[in-house]
């Protein structure tokens, strides 16, 4: 296998704006189904869960290979490997997107030609933003009412990146679309056939021919700038690029995250799916274009893992799926070397051996044996036992420890209890394997009452799982009402002196501990500076008073819940020789920090929510209302087409039902995104 033929790339956006759609097309195009699948019908190959057919959405990346022939920068025709991966588009699923780009080398990013720059649209943009990836535009639904093009180029300069440049231009709109001009080889071209599988080159219609010459001049300037020096002097000296030039240009900028080719089309006519395909395999990057991995040996050093197969291994599982027919599937990108089926390999994160079982090829839930996946591939590994999402795979004798990968917080918990005793048992396997599965589900069991609170992204979320609890794993569940992650935290700096002496026969108990709470700026989190000089407490117990304050943020003062966002720092405290130990003062520590925030004015913090609505104009003014009923802080009210949209702060807790309430105050004619 080639490398330089190899392109991992997923499909992100905004929900609704045809990502599984453009997913089906692409393997339709590709020869890898015979039928293209339709979202709307329930049938597409890439939503493959039952709640994924019954809603219309995505909930779970799904990965899949084909092949695809077409030229390269440099105008040779070859064949690529394509590795794609559909994400979801929904805030609740964020976990799946962030994964996906940690191990991809592009994106393709859709948007809704109508809606211009959506907020999830904003999101997936940020996180793509995060891991550097290089990423193309993709303009759909060019043939919907109110489909404008240039109006969604105009909202990505405004609200996404300056340095979007369309490489295409559509020829019509909305019902009069009819085709598509590539800016590059100066031609035009609608599809014809059955499902769009005939590219025909037309003549450029005349009254474009400026608007061609506009936007290819701007493109150039673009490119000249932004590539590499050789072709800017070229630019300058002739005021032009050749088509080549252009092409390796767009290239250069584009691995480098300097430009964003934007192409257009319409994926559920069958326009234009062929050239978002060409384009991934001209401009996107293959993986020995990006920088090598970096990431820590044992002894805190950092190295280098080039993607060549004669490397040692290093790889990183990104997802873990349970499959009711092999069981536990690990998704795998292999940055270096070659991941062969019946060798032993290390995990990283908890220094044990591992043995690769079998290893498989995706295609969405169906999976075909392989047995090696080469260093730049995606693959899946069946039979690790105890490798998490995140976790680094590699060769025993050349360990190395990958970036893992981060995920939000929860917002938003639900109380759940089995409805008979023979669903307990069955609960806690389900709710093991689900947490394998989603990172951004916390399960825990509060101790007051006795329920297991499950914690997530979203109504939408917790909705899924337990939904999923039910026929998966056949647990049935009485579900609470949703509550709100509560938070608490201080706001002035106190110093406090806290000694814990217990005296019983025998050996006592002695801690002293002075320390100064400090407030910190939000999402900075929990920081311990030891100031202690001259051994005033021994070196044996600064660990134990860490651990101490950290046990005493997890009560809060005014409600119970749990403290963040501060800093102590421990600058004083004496010890007893006999009485000291680690429980000690530990126990100090705690008692101290409860005390030490009862002094420091504490409040309590709560989740609030970016919320856009967007609404018919005659309803504007309910929805105005309703927000402020709920305590919203109304940001920003702009239109879009015909449609306002409501830009607003609201506390997370007022959110619950909104859908419902919104609906039946516009008769369903309005959306909105958190």
């Amino acid at each position: 296998m080639d490398l330089k033929n190899v392109r991992n790339f997923g499909i992100i956006a905004h929900i609704d704006a045809g990502k599984t759609t453009t997913s089906e097309r692409i393997l339709f195009y590709t020869g890898r189904v015979h039928k293209i699948g339709e979202v709307h019908e329930g049938e597409a190959t890439m939503d493959w869960m039952e709640q994924e057919q019954e809603r219309g959405i995505t909930i779970t990346a799904a990965a899949t290979q084909c092949q695809w022939k077409a030229p390269t920068a440099d105008g040779t025709v070859v064949e690529s490997t394509l590795n794609l991966i559909d994400t979801p588009g929904h805030v609740d699923f964020t976990a799946e997107v962030e994964r996906s780009l940690r191990v991809l080398d592009g994106g393709v990013v859709v948007f809704d030609g109508s809606q211009g720059v959506e907020p999830q649209s904003e999101t997936v943009w940020r996180q793509a933003d995060k891991y550097g990836v290089p990423r193309l535009a993709f303009v759909n639904k060019m043939d919907k009412t109110g489909g404008d093009f240039y109006m969604t180029l105009g909202s990505i300069h405004d609200r996404l990146s300056k340095n979007g440049v369309a490489i295409q231009l559509p020829i019509g709109a909305e019902s009069e679309f009819k085709g598509i001009i590539d800016l590059v080889g100066k031609k035009a071209y609608t599809f014809e056939g059955k499902n769009g599988e005939i590219k025909k080159e037309i003549p450029i219609p005349e009254d474009m021919m400026n608007q061609v010459t506009e936007y290819r001049a701007t493109l150039m300037e673009k490119v000249a700038e932004n590539s590499n020096n050789d072709l800017m002097d070229k630019f300058l000296e002739n005021g032009a690029l050749t088509d080549d030039e252009l092409r390796k240009g767009i290239r250069i900028a584009t691995v480098a995250n300097k430009i964003y080719p934007i192409v257009c089309g319409s994926s559920l006519q069958n326009m234009g799916v062929q050239l978002v395909l060409d384009a991934v395999v001209a401009y996107l990057p293959c993986p020995l274009d990006i920088p090598p991995v970096k990431g820590k040996n044992p002894k805190d050093v950092e190295e280098e893992r080039k993607a060549s197969n004669d490397a040692p291994m290093a790889a990183i599982a990104f997802k873990i799926a349970t499959d009711p027919f092999v069981g536990r599937l690990t998704f795998i990108r292999v940055y270096s070397g070659v991941l062969k089926s019946g060798t032993a390999v290390t995990n990283s994160r908890t220094g044990k051996g591992e043995r690769i079982g079998r290893i498989v090829r995706l295609h969405a839930n169906h999976r075909q044996e392989i047995d090696k996946i080469e260093a730049g591939d995606i693959g899946a590994v069946i039979g690790l036992k105890d490798t998490r999402t995140g976790d680094t795979i590699c060769d025993d004798a050349h360990p190395i420890k990958l970036e893992s990968i981060t995920f939000a917080e929860p917002v938003i918990s639900l109380a759940v209890e089995p409805k008979t005793k023979a669903d307990q048992e069955k609960m806690g396997i389900a709710l093991q394997k689900l947490t394998e599965e989603d990172p951004t589900l916390r399960v825990r069991s509060d101790e007051e009452t006795g329920q297991v609170i499950l914690s997530g992204m979203g109504e939408l979320h917790l909705d899924i799982i337990v939904d999923r609890m039910k026929r998966e794993f056949k647990v049935e569940t009485n579900v609470g009402k949703p509550q709100v992650a509560y938070r608490e935290t201080v706001q002035k700096e106190v110093e406090h002196e806290e000694k814990y002496i217990k005296q019983s026969g025998g050996r006592g108990q002695y801690g002293h501990v002075v320390f100064t709470l400090t407030p910190q700026e939000p999402g900075k989190g929990y920081e311990f500076v030891d100031e202690i000089v001259s051994g005033r407490i021994p070196r044996e117990f600064i660990k134990p008073c860490d651990q101490g304050f950290q046990e005493g943020m997890s009560r809060g003062i005014l409600a119970g819940y749990p403290l963040v966002d501060i800093k102590v720092t421990l600058t004083d405290g004496s010890y007893h020789d006999v009485d000291s130990n680690e429980f000690a003062f530990k126990m100090c520590a705690s008692i101290g920090l409860q005390a030490a925030a009862r002094k420091a004015d504490p409040v309590i913090l709560e989740p609030v929510m970016k919320v856009e609505v967007v609404c018919p104009e005659n309803f504007f003014g309910d929805i105005m209302g309703d927000i402020n009923a709920r305590r919203g802080l109304v940001l920003d009210t702009s239109d879009r087409g015909m449609a306002k949209v409501v830009s607003a702060n609201v506390p997370l807790s007022e959110m619950f039902g909104y859908a419902t309430d919104m609906r039946s105050m516009t008769q369903g004619r309005a959306s909105y995104s958190m």
